[in-house]
């Protein structure tokens, strides 16, 4: 937040303000600045339910340099956590990838 001159009131900084022209907030048509590959116009992710494809898309989006749906999917059967539905949810998944390393397997 940058305080304004003029008026004494904080103002939102640019970056903040989702209807400042470039925002980091919003790209044209909608689709948010940090949009996974793939999944324009498909509804929001939920990070607590994601497919396999879905989660390999955020996955490699963030750097991950191993992220496909066929490690995943072996990552699943070695006993990474899955929900009921089938679906990942990255957090549990994630905890899981961080005892395994600590681990040393």
């Amino acid at each position: 937040m940058s305080r304004s001159e003029d008026s004494g009131q904080i103002a939102p900084h640019p970056a903040q303000d989702s209807t400042a022209p470039g925002s980091a907030r919003a790209k044209p048509g909608g689709a948010p600045a940090c949009a996974v590959p793939g999944t324009a116009d498909r509804g929001a992710l939920s990070p607590s339910a994601m497919t396999l494809q879905q989660a390999a898309r955020v996955l490699a989006a963030v750097g991950a340099r191993y992220a496909t749906v066929e490690n995943i999917r072996r990552d699943i059967e070695a006993g990474a956590p899955v929900n009921a539905d089938g679906t990942v949810n990255l957090v549990h998944y994630a905890a899981w990838l961080a005892r395994e390393s600590a681990r040393g397997d």
